[in-house]
């Protein structure tokens, strides 16, 4: 049983489009919808984690990922700073 409750507002043109389109499919608007915004987000999630190089660009990327990291002074200040419970206290 779904939980949640999506609402939106189309137009009458938009809403029949749907119907005709989810009517050949077989499947009712809200199926039809849900799946059509689930495909396209997980499209949209996809293209921020997945990206395509050819072979030479590839061999840079992961000789970048492979290579240990430079000097970083504002990385090393921070790593100097003291947590405060590692902080002495006064007097004690």
């Amino acid at each position: 049983m779904r939980e949640a409750a999506i609402n939106l507002r189309a137009l009458t043109e938009q809403r029949d489009l749907i119907d005709r389109a989810a009517a050949l499919l077989g499947k009712n608007r809200s199926d039809f919808m849900l799946e059509a915004a689930c495909e396209r987000a997980q499209a949209v999630l996809l293209d921020q984690v997945f990206f395509k190089l050819d072979d030479e660009r590839f061999r840079q990327f992961t000789a970048l990922l492979d290579a240990p990291p430079g000097p970083n002074e504002g990385l090393e200040k921070l790593m100097a700073v003291k947590a405060p419970w590692q902080k002495s206290r006064r007097g004690a």
